[in-house]
């Protein structure tokens, strides 16, 4: 409750600021958001001014007992990773720290047991939820920037589907103006398109904690994110907010990303679906299919993982907190796409 009424107080200070920044075009607010990431990393990293050691106590196939001395506030996983072979560097997607999920480029700030996760382990379901999660998160910042500033895009919260479902989503507002307008097959490949560049440049996904009123500066301009931010803040215990940068946008993320965009090799935006009037106006949910660089699949497979990948994904309480495996492995019989069965 108390988080509650801090945030509603703070929304209600940044009012005036909230007009001005809607008057800013879409490259002004992404250089905005990015500059205010950037004043507060390095705040962050202030608070470490003098270099502390501590024992990062690795587990995990190969690892188990290895005990690595890092600095504190300034090492991460990624920074351990280095320590081992360049497959570690590459195959790492994410890390557990003391059994909590944990960012590859997050710093470390205690003394810990890390386990490097990849696609490939015995269990990859952490991996999977955040690589989905991830691949949403990208399509986000594809329909951002696919617009002119004549025809502004909201954001909404991303759906956390598993990807038994068929496809990552990513919900949407489009400008009023763009209320009657259906996506050709050709507008989708141009979104492709789009993500497949940011793909190529290998951007790294920036995590950074921050405090709900530095989330509230940030997505100032946002009354949906404004909103976001008061319930992520809410279901933290820690009462702060987990914020990514890829490039220069930034965004909010109820749950860890992958390291970067590069670990994505299969990806396409497979469809635009209407979800009627919604609290933003014009709900649309954007979807899409992906898969790792480690684990590519024939083109027939493809195909019809794509097909399906078209039909709407309805998002209900259950399905956004199944536990199902996500991504096909290795041995899944290339005759067969259909999603492994629920763990």
């Amino acid at each position: 409750m108390a988080c509650r009424t801090a945030c509603q107080m703070i929304q209600r200070r940044l009012a005036s600021s909230a007009a001005t920044s809607a008057r800013l075009s879409s490259a002004e607010l992404q250089s905005r958001r990015s500059s205010l990431f950037s004043q507060e990393q390095e705040r962050q990293r202030a608070l470490y001014p003098r270099i502390e050691k501590i024992e990062v106590q690795m587990q995990g196939p190969g690892l188990q007992g290895t005990l690595l001395v890092m600095n504190k506030g300034l090492s991460t996983p990624h920074s351990c990773a280095r320590h081992f072979s360049e497959w570690h560097v590459e195959s790492a997607v994410l890390a557990l720290v003391d059994g909590e999920a944990w960012p590859l480029h997050k710093p470390l700030t205690h003394s810990c047991a890390l386990t490097l996760l990849t696609f490939k382990d015995a269990n990859p379901l952490l991996a999977n939820q955040a690589y989905w999660r991830s691949c949403a998160t990208l399509l986000g910042q594809v329909l951002q920037n696919a617009f002119k500033d004549d025809f502004p895009v909201e954001l909404l919260k991303i759906p956390e589907v598993p990807v038994t479902s068929g496809a990552f989503c990513c919900d949407v507002v489009l400008d009023p103006q763009l209320d009657s307008w259906t996506p050709t097959e050709e507008a989708l490949q141009s979104f492709t398109r789009a993500a497949q560049q940011l793909i190529h440049r290998d951007l790294l996904w920036e995590p950074l904690e921050v405090a709900p009123p530095v989330a509230l500066e940030i997505f100032a301009h946002s009354r949906c994110k404004q909103s976001e931010v008061e319930e992520l803040a809410a279901l933290n215990p820690s009462g702060t907010v987990g914020i990514y940068r890829c490039g220069d946008h930034v965004t909010l993320s109820g749950g860890p990303l992958v390291s970067r965009t590069g670990l994505c090799m299969q990806y396409e935006v497979t469809a635009l679906h209407s979800l009627g009037q919604g609290a933003w106006g014009l709900h649309r949910r954007a979807q899409g299919l992906s898969l790792p660089r480690q684990l590519p699949t024939h083109h027939t497979v493809w195909g019809k993982l794509r097909r399906r990948a078209t039909k709407l994904v309805e998002v209900t309480p259950t399905s956004a907190n199944q536990t199902a495996a996500l991504l096909p492995s290795e041995s899944s019989p290339p005759q067969d796409p259909a999603p492994p069965a629920p763990q």
